[in-house]
């Protein structure tokens, strides 16, 4: 269960910045010379999930042509926020211009099932248009998967079907040199030239329909962010591939309720305590020959967590981390035999977890940069000859490997070393480890990309006021150019709001152990002697940090202009405060998480210009199950509380995310007695709102009703709105907008809104 947040990442490739692209500026900058309104106005939920976006243009996947003519990214429409067009910078005419139309191209194909789940995972599931490109290796031509058709688009005007493929086909990539293209087409690998032939099948037709080829399985998506399932060797002679056989795994009948009928789907769906796929990995040729498999030890109960391949190609690199999750062992294999040796192990501390990352690389010298939380706080190290040296230290934490220059001998970093709450960029000298150099502003949030010799840093940032910004800098930090400046001036979509724009305020609450835990409050311009109702947000689980300084978004600024106080805080459990932080959750979801909220409500109840009869919560995901367990722990502390797609039986949830902090339920019975939300239903009290998508394939629908049927007959009162058709997303246009609409008239209703 990955925080439910829809983030863009964006990759670089080398880029040098030509002068005209800072000159002239680009088509994403929609800034002006004209000042904002001088009138506040206020926002309706209908305007801040209409289009343009409010944000501002959000550009995806930076990236540069081979021959380094053109800097493309992924751009979305002003008039559909949801649909992208793939833009391009001409460095020698130093103009923009579409490359590539994704309507133009659109053939209308509606997506395969597959392919539909697989957005899920990536959580773009409501994007559309171009989600992803790659490059040809002669930088002439775009390869553009546009509603499953697999295209290739020249710069000319031209496109043309790759050769052998049917649509529908899943996960396309290029080689590294760009002769071959493989992708998955049912359930089997294909691999083919680019040019000059189709591709063919190179792994065999199973008989059997549970087993794939060339995917990652269920929980690699859903909770390992591992997508891909076939790896190109760098000089395409080789390709590893996993194979997966899910027949093993119990099945959940999925019903797709939708507004005019319902599709039922038998989906293969490991819950918490129950088998996972069998995941075995082999390397062949690119037409399938000389096929072997690659020993991943006698345990058949692991993960595959990662695979890569050594610079030169000579070693594959697999990550094999236990059922628990406690051990990670990197092993070392031979891609001619697949003979594997450990090479080094990583082990959880106790009372704790492995936490997967993809924080490291390996070096052409043979060595490799190691994110590890062997210390307490997540930190880099080098493995060099068998020997670890640590190259970052302290009570912080390094949020990301952004890139490493092997000729310069420096590494570049995103981490929390000056402020929690707002992560910086960080070079640093391989020679002197621990001295940082911090290339971003402070007070700002920041992350980074960069290209593979780690040359060009592409920043991205936002602050309390200002939307992300995204700008190319040198090694130095210094801006060469804007991607997009995204200047809320002007015709920018939020200027007429930036007048009523309220800050986000910022504190720490001590929890009961005394850990500080911070907090974000933002209220409405405040009377003398008025009281003030207080909306709070939480998720609260595992892997995610609600509480930073960057842009809170247009949604928080509605809700305030409601009349409400919005507020936040990062109970223990979250992220970015270290191992100790972290385990709080160990076996004990639904407790201390539960406790660090009510110290939030407890907190605000003394404020004198908070109304604390209308304090109500809201959570989405973990944060709907959270919703849940605070009414249930705490009668009558809260006015109402929301409930969005919440887990209500953690034996229903998946293994590898359950499991990793609750353990086996077959084991542990009574942790996950004490854990689940059904037990307790009978001490809600306090109004409570359940909203579930009927097609959530993620935390299934029977989550919802497990709940609803629990308090009917226990006579407990309570109100719901399911959603037709939609996953674990609920989102659109009208439908966000419908939901929202839908909770602020439940808080009217029960006493605990604003009645603005």
């Amino acid at each position: 269960m990955r925080h439910f947040r829809l983030l863009a990442a964006c990759a670089l490739v080398s880029f040098v910045a030509a002068p005209a692209l800072a000159q002239q500026g680009t088509p994403m900058t929609t800034a002006a010379s004209a000042p904002a309104p001088a009138e506040a106005k206020d926002l309706t939920f209908e305007r801040v999930f209409a289009s343009p976006s409010l944000n501002g243009p959000a550009p995806r996947a930076v990236k540069l042509s081979p021959d380094g003519r053109y800097l493309t990214l992924l751009r979305n429409r002003a008039d559909d926020r949801e649909r992208y067009d793939l833009w391009g910078f001409d460095r020698q005419t130093a103009e923009w211009k579409m490359l590539v139309d994704s309507l133009k191209l659109s053939s209308g194909r509606q997506l395969s099932e597959a392919e539909k789940m697989q957005r899920e995972r990536q959580r773009i599931g409501d994007l559309k248009g171009i989600v992803s490109y790659e490059w040809s290796a002669d930088g002439k031509s775009v390869l553009v998967p546009v509603d499953g058709d697999l295209l290739l688009a020249g710069l000319d005007g031209s496109v043309r079907k790759v050769e052998g493929t049917k649509g529908g086909e899943l996960t396309p990539k290029l080689g590294p040199k760009g002769e071959h293209i493989a992708f998955v087409r049912d359930r089997r690998l294909w691999a083919g030239p680019v040019t000059g032939g189709a591709a063919q099948a190179i792994t065999p037709e199973e008989a059997n329909a549970d087993v794939h080829w060339g995917e990652a399985e269920f929980v690699a998506q859903e909770e390992m962010n591992r997508f891909n399932g076939f790896w190109w060797s760098p000089d395409e002679s080789r390709i590893a591939v996993e194979r997966f056989d899910e027949s093993m795994v119990g099945v959940v009948t999925r019903a797709a309720i939708g507004a005019e009928g319902t599709k039922t789907f038998d989906q293969r769906y490991p819950a918490a305590g129950t088998p996972n796929a069998e995941v075995s990995l082999y390397v062949m040729g690119p037409d399938g020959s000389n096929r072997v498999q690659v020993d991943l030890g006698k345990d058949k109960d692991i993960y595959l967590a990662r695979v890569d391949w050594a610079p030169d190609g000579k070693t594959l690199y697999v990550q094999r981390m236990n059922r628990e999750q406690t051990v990670l062992d990197m092993l070392k294999v031979d891609p001619a035999t697949g003979k594997s040796s450990v090479l080094f192990s990583e082990k959880a501390a106790d009372r704790h977890w492995i936490d997967l990352s993809d924080s490291y690389r390996f070096l052409s010298d043979g060595s490799l940069v190691w994110w590890s939380q062997r210390d307490g706080f997540g930190h880099l190290y080098r493995f060099n000859k068998g020997k670890w040296s640590q190259l970052t230290k302290g009570e912080w934490v390094v949020t990301g490997l952004v890139g490493v220059d092997e000729k310069g001998g420096k590494l570049y970093l995103t981490g929390t070393k000056d402020d929690v709450l707002a992560q910086q960029v960080y070079a640093m000298d391989l020679k002197a480890p621990g001295k940082l150099t911090r290339l971003t502003e402070l007070g700002w949030v920041n992350s980074a990309g960069m290209d593979k010799s780690g040359q060009t840093l592409m920043i991205t940032r936002s602050s309390d006021a200002q939307p992300a910004q995204s700008y190319i800098a040198d090694t130095t930090g210094k801006r060469l150019a804007w991607i997009e400046e995204n200047k809320v001036t002007g015709s920018h979509p939020y200027a007429p709001y930036l007048a009523s724009h309220r800050p986000a305020q910022f504190g720490t609450i001590p929890a009961a152990d005394g850990t500080p835990l911070h907090y974000m409050m933002i209220t409405p311009p405040l009377e003398p002697g008025k009281k003030y109702p207080v909306f709070t947000y939480h998720y609260g689980g595992p892997t995610a940090q609600v509480v930073a300084k960057g842009f809170q978004g247009a949604l928080a600024q509605a809700i305030v202009d409601k009349g409400y106080i919005y507020f936040a805080i990062d109970n223990r459990g979250s992220e970015n405060r270290g191992v100790k932080f972290a385990s709080a959750l160990h076996h004990a979801m639904g407790t201390v998480e539960v406790e660090d909220q009510l110290a939030g409500a407890n907190w605000l109840k003394k404020q004198n210009f908070v109304d604390a009869d209308k304090i109500s919560t809201f959570g989405w995901s973990y944060g709907g199950y959270m919703s849940i367990k605070m009414l249930e722990a705490n009668p009558g502390a809260y006015a109402a509380g929301i409930a969005v797609a919440p887990v209500t039986k953690w034996q229903m949830y998946d293994t590898t995310y359950t499991e990793r902090y609750l353990g086996d339920p077959n084991k542990l019975p009574q942790v996950y007695e004490k854990s689940n939300a059904l037990a307790d239903t009978g001490k809600i009290s306090d109004p409570l709102l359940v909203i579930h998508g009927m097609a959530d394939d993620n935390v299934v629908f029977e989550n919802a009703s497990a709940i609803i049927a629990k308090m009917q007959a226990e006579a407990v009162p309570f109100e719901m709105m399911l959603y037709p058709g939609y996953t674990h997303r609920i989102s659109g246009p009208k439908v966000s907008q419908h939901l929202y609409e839908t909770i602020f008239r439940f808080l009217d209703r029960n006493g605990a809104g604003s009645g603005k």
